[in-house]
């Protein structure tokens, strides 16, 4: 029988709508590493307690509390990947690069509050920054003699206990039913013509040359409208509303061969394309203060709630197989979007990020009203955030798709747990000119010791200001370590890629003082 013929005519399609969602989307969508100004990723990202920059609309807004004068930025930026992966003892490299921008946008101190009140002036920001990046190309390939990536749609049969085979063929579209239709995956005959159950054509016990190629494409664009108010020059605090748009993109294509020359054993390759679109809007608020006990000294506050996201995926998957004439001379292949009048998958969701708790304090050299005679200064900010407040919902929490982002959330609680990041850096001025550097640490999310993954922010750059007009000139350093699982199995052998990956990011902000 020709499944496929027979399912493009079947009347019993039922929902198409399933739930895409996995604990590591949770983590895409939380470990923030940031971007801003050019001067404020040169110092490591420190603002919680400096303040005077454009980023703060992002950090700590009451950092804009610090500005005397009207300020137009702009911040562009170039970033070039290089992602190394070790996946079963063989190594591969890839690059990639973009173009890219930081905090980008305009800040107005306005007058103060008059009569002899205590408010010295308030000040409003609007701005645009690049909260994530991920704009990425990922390429592993290994030799697997332990399982095959097929195993994970038996898994899905087992698991649902399907033995109908016309019910393999057409309840699961975006994974076993496609494995099923391509012969992939088969029935195993019991007595008396029954199922006894299925089988992969791929076999681990002779060797599977396995490969993946990821491309990933987008961001989380954030669009902050902040204000602060000047008490005295002494205590200055902020708030935030901020607007969130997250666009996220991915291509994936994962390749398994048979890595004998036999050909005849009704194994050749196949290949799995998926393909993933997820867009939402979200919204936050940020809230900040700053205390100047003595004019040298400053001490920050921020605390960031969750980023209410509604969330829409669109996706598909395709399976290819060539089983050397098993199921008729070429290659078979089927696409969820057979089962959905040639559309991709769509399902629409909620997320929240965690809540961010930020601290900092600054040092600054010779603190003068006139920024002329000022030195430099040191700042250093740590941040507390638990990854276990990521959480997804419904936009109806009942039945079937309740009760999936109740078990979701569980997992989410079961993978990650709490961390801290930490940020130092400095500046030296010399006049006009000045030199910039700064260290950040991002913790491990994870909430056991199979999984770590970390990031650490190496910067530096210059800067020259002189008569209303400033440019400043940074390079980023990022060194980051993550796993990645390929597939996972409830019963069965699968191993991680091990991923060490370098971000260069140069960026250039011009702006201009009135």
């Amino acid at each position: 029988m020709n499944r496929f013929t027979c399912l493009i005519f079947s009347a019993t399609f039922g929902s198409l709508t399933v739930a895409a969602q996995e604990p590591a989307d949770a983590l895409r969508y939380s470990w923030l590493s940031g971007s801003g100004t050019a001067r404020h990723q040169a110092i490591g990202g420190t603002n919680v307690a400096l303040g005077g920059d454009l980023s703060s609309i992002f950090y700590n807004p009451a950092g804009l509390g610090l500005y005397r004068t009207g300020e137009l930025v702009l911040t562009p930026a170039y970033g070039m990947h290089r992602n190394n992966a070790d996946y079963l003892g063989s190594s591969s490299m890839q690059r990639a690069s973009q173009l890219n921008f930081g905090a980008t946008g305009l800040v107005l101190p306005l007058s103060g509050g008059g009569g002899g009140g205590r408010i010295k002036n308030v000040s409003v920001g609007f701005g645009i920054n690049r909260v994530a990046n991920f704009n990425n190309s990922v390429y592993f390939n290994g030799r697997n003699n332990k399982s095959s990536y097929s195993e994970k749609y038996l898994e899905e049969l087992i698991n649902n206990n399907v033995t109908d085979p016309n019910a393999a063929a057409e309840d699961f579209p975006y994974g076993s039913s496609l494995a099923f239709n391509t012969y992939l995956i088969d029935t195993v005959a019991g007595p008396g013509g029954t199922v006894a159950g299925y089988r992969s054509l791929a076999t681990p016990a002779t060797g599977l040359n396995q490969s993946q190629t990821i491309d990933t494409r987008g961001g989380i664009n954030e669009f902050g409208l902040g204000i602060s108010a000047n008490m005295g020059d002494r205590v200055f605090f902020g708030g935030s509303l901020n607007w969130s748009v997250l666009n996220y993109e991915r291509e994936s294509q994962f390749r398994e061969e048979d890595a004998t020359n036999n050909t005849r054993n009704n194994f050749k390759y196949f290949t799995v394309d998926e393909y993933l679109s997820t867009t939402g809007v979200g919204i936050n608020l940020k809230l900040g203060v700053i205390l100047k006990p003595v004019d040298q000294l400053r001490i920050g506050l921020a605390l960031h709630t969750p980023t209410l996201y509604n969330m829409k995926d669109m996706y598909a998957t395709t399976i290819t197989a060539d089983l050397e004439g098993y199921a008729g001379n070429g290659s078979q292949t089927q696409s969820s979007r057979d089962f959905n009048n040639g559309y991709d998958g769509e399902f629409t969701y909620n997320f929240s990020n965690p809540l961010r708790l930020m601290g900092g304090i600054a040092y600054v050299f010779s603190e003068d009203a006139d920024i002329s005679r000022q030195r430099g200064f040191i700042s250093a900010d740590i941040e507390y955030l638990n990854y276990q407040g990521s959480k997804f919902t419904g936009s109806d929490a009942s039945g079937n798709v309740g009760s999936y982002f109740t078990e979701l959330n569980q997992a989410v609680d079961r993978v990650y747990s709490s961390a801290i990041n930490a940020r130092v850096g400095g500046e030296l001025k010399f006049e006009t000119f000045m030199v910039r550097g700064g260290f950040a640490y991002f913790g491990n999310p994870y909430a056991t010791g199979n999984e770590d993954a970390r990031r650490m922010n190496i910067s530096g750059g210059l800067g020259w200001r002189n008569k209303g007009k400033f440019v400043d000139l940074t390079y980023v350093h990022q060194l980051a370590g993550d796993n990645y699982y390929p597939y996972r199995l409830d019963n069965g052998t699968f191993s991680p890629v091990n991923l060490r990956s370098g971000l260069g990011n140069v960026l250039i902000t011009v702006g201009f003082k009135f």
